[in-house]
């Protein structure tokens, strides 16, 4: 390899192939050339661009990567089985972008950056180590070339970010530091002399803290769905996380018994420690927790546990096997079922077993139209049985149990609907004889103010009180906006038309915020600044597309889904996507991409009567429209005559960086007259 690049040294550019690369590892150094490192059992094939570039290059190309992340705490490295983007494609924060393969199952693969795919570095079918750089973006579609020539010599700092929940690697050196907090533990000697308790039990398993979002630093259990002693098999939940943007269920990567919890429910720990372990078997669950209680609570225990697991943790207790159904289909699949997620959620939706359908996706994967397929023959029906393990625990979603308090039901008699079982809010409100909350009822956040008695039902607060993790994130949010320099513009509009149009449609789902979100979108196909921002390096973003984000209230804080290509959707499909986003804000299910890449923002505080307020302007937005209450004004009418007309205060907050006052104030006139004189126009 050195020499090849030093009979290359007069050249910018120096490609080396090396196949089967199994021991050691090397160094590659030449002149100027930057040092590279290949860890060893990374790559069947590895392509590495040496490349001049120096700090003008770099900041001018501003190289984004995409890495392998670890899908489970014992992955080491990653088959690519699919690629969802092609060279050229656009890809969004918590977009899907590849499906990889781990030692445990397919999984797709979110992009934690957003830009444009330059070039794919691992192609489908090959394979690559937790935190290597398998792929690269582009700021923008020009600059796709420019990210080609300079490969990943020009990736910019700050994008190395390999917080994936088990693993944090070097972008310089590809290598996994995953090992270190386990040699940091070595010298530590225990506080009491060789306890048997001590030693690790063969086939422990654990459990860790995810990362469920790209910004997420720390989690917090807000419920168990599983116990000590319980059963769990593989993608199966075992808990529920809080997460700085939404509480999550979490699949279990391993099968086997609930040893021991170690994170109890309310208390919150970081990324990637372990949060329970897991027993092969129920004889061995005994023997596990006692060593687990041990090493006591918290990021020690993690550190204890050993990254490597035995090569009888892979030999774990199968599931006892389901009868096949009562049909002439045959048995395709064999062990491991290998499905892509949304296969699976079909499968169980529709009473499909896996095991009986033939896959047509890359290397014989199970895809969504295999499993359709299968539902129509009928052939590959899962059969109705008793299921092999049931546990003693009651498994409820926190408004259920709170429903469940204020009806005076016992959960113990209640049927759960919801996943794997569940009991939710409906299931109790159906038990105690009333009917459920539509979800179109509860989609359109807008509960009456409470009553006295109500008011007085809550805790008495007194002190100093933790934040939430949704609270830390908004917080952390608007302090990086104390830099932008803002200004505000208000502007009056008589809604006397709005008012009439959305009486006519009310009826029919259509909601206020997406009638003011269809008319934003409309107006700022004349005002393209209105819809950029402002990005480092003196540049401006503009976005083609109207996605608007609109602010929601809800228990635990304030969030922002985004309502996508407003002017190009028609008002009966953004009245129903709005609806969905509520519903998912109000149980706090939203995703990274459901909440991401709006320039324009609207909040709207008019149902609580409020006459005049400021926004905030978010992070990486250009606007944000604060609406107010319609209030009845008299007014001389256009017949001459003095009548009562209905005015809202609109009051635009925007970054002078991108907008100036007069575009601001021009947008506001034609907004006005939009909504005054031709809002009818949002129906066609």
């Amino acid at each position: 390899a050195e020499r090849n690049m030093e009979r290359s040294a007069a050249f910018t550019t120096s490609v080396i192939s090396v196949r089967n690369v199994s021991t050691g590892g090397f160094v590659a150094r030449a002149g100027g050339f930057r040092s590279v490192r290949c860890p060893r059992r990374i790559f069947s094939k590895v392509r590495m661009d040496v490349k001049f570039a120096d700090e003008e290059t770099k900041l001018e190309v501003k190289t984004k990567d995409v890495f392998m992340p670890a899908l489970s705490s014992t992955m080491t490295e990653g088959r690519i089985v699919q690629w969802l983007k092609q060279p050229g494609d656009f890809v969004d924060v918590g977009e899907i972008i590849m499906v990889v393969e781990s030692d445990k199952a397919d999984m797709d693969v979110e992009s934690f950056e957003k830009g444009y795919l330059a070039q794919i570095l691992t192609e489908e079918g090959e394979s690559a180590g937790v935190g290597a750089t398998v792929a690269l973006l582009a700021e923008t579609e020009e600059d796709i070339q420019k990210v080609i020539d300079c490969g990943t010599e020009c990736i910019v700092p700050g994008s190395n970010h390999r917080h994936d929940g088990t693993t944090v690697v070097d972008l310089d050196n590809q290598q996994s530091a995953s090992a270190k907090p386990a040699a940091a533990a070595e010298p530590a000697a225990p506080a009491e002399p060789a306890a048997p308790a001590a030693e690790k039990p063969n086939n422990v398993k654990e459990v860790f803290m995810p990362a469920l979002s790209s910004t997420m630093t720390e989690g917090k259990v807000v419920q168990w769905l599983k116990k000590e002693g319980d059963k769990i098999a593989v993608g199966e939940s075992v808990m529920v996380v809080e997460s700085d943007k939404a509480d999550m269920d979490v699949e279990s990567f391993e099968e086997g018994i609930v040893a021991h919890i170690v994170v109890d429910e309310g208390d919150s720990t970081n990324v990637g420690e372990v949060v329970a372990y897991l027993a092969p078997s129920e004889a061995e669950a005994s023997a596990i927790k006692s060593w687990a209680s041990s090493l006591g609570s918290g990021p020690a225990s993690a550190a204890a546990l050993a990254p490597a697991v035995s090569a009888e943790a892979a030999a774990a207790k199968p599931a006892a096997p389901r009868t096949a159904p009562a049909s002439s289909a045959s048995v395709v699949n064999e062990g491991r079922v290998v499905a892509s997620p949304y296969a699976k959620k079909l499968a169980a939706e529709n009473g499909v077993d896996l095991k009986f359908v033939q896959g047509t996706g890359p290397g014989g994967r199970i895809i969504a139209e295999d499993v359709e397929a299968a539902k129509s023959s009928g052939a590959a029906a899962a059969p109705a049985e008793a299921p092999a393990y049931k546990s003693a625990r009651v498994y409820a979603t926190p408004d259920a149990k709170k429903v469940a308090k204020a009806e005076k039901i016992n959960l113990d008699n209640v049927t759960g609907t919801g996943n794997f079982g569940r009991i939710t809010a409906d299931d109790v409100l159906k038990a105690a004889g009333k009917a459920p909350v539509q979800k179109e009822a509860r989609a359109e956040a807008k509960a009456p103010a409470p009553s006295k008695k109500e008011k007085g039902d809550g805790p008495v607060l007194d002190g100093a009180v933790p934040m939430t993790a949704m609270q830390k994130g908004i917080a952390k949010n608007m302090m990086a906006t104390l830099g932008v320099p803002v200004y505000s513009v208000s502007y009056e509009i008589n809604t006397t038309a709005f008012d009439a149009l959305y009486a006519k449609v009310k009826g029919k789902g259509v909601t206020t915020s997406s009638l003011l979100a269809k008319a934003v979108g409309h107006v700022l196909k004349d005002h393209q600044i209105l819809n950029a921002r402002y990005e480092e390096g003196d540049t401006h973003v503009y976005k083609k597309a109207a996605d608007i984000g609109v602010a929601v209230a809800t228990k635990g804080g304030l969030v922002t889904p985004v309502l996508r290509n407003c002017a190009e959707t028609d008002i009966y499909s953004l009245s129903r996507s709005w609806k969905e986003l509520v519903r998912k804000a109000v149980e706090k299910k939203l995703t990274g991409a459901d909440m991401s890449n709006a320039h324009f923002y609207i909040s709207n505080l008019g149902m609580f009567g409020v006459e005049h307020f400021n926004a905030i302007l978010p992070k990486n937005a250009g606007t944000i429209l604060a609406v107010s209450a319609s209030k009845p004004k008299v007014v001389l009418q256009k017949n001459g005559l003095i009548g009562v007309e209905k005015f809202m205060n609109v009051n635009a907050t925007c970054d002078h960086r991108v907008i100036q006052g007069a575009e601001l104030a021009g947008f506001l006139r034609d907004l006005a007259d939009f909504i005054e004189n031709n809002i009818d126009e949002v129906m066609y």
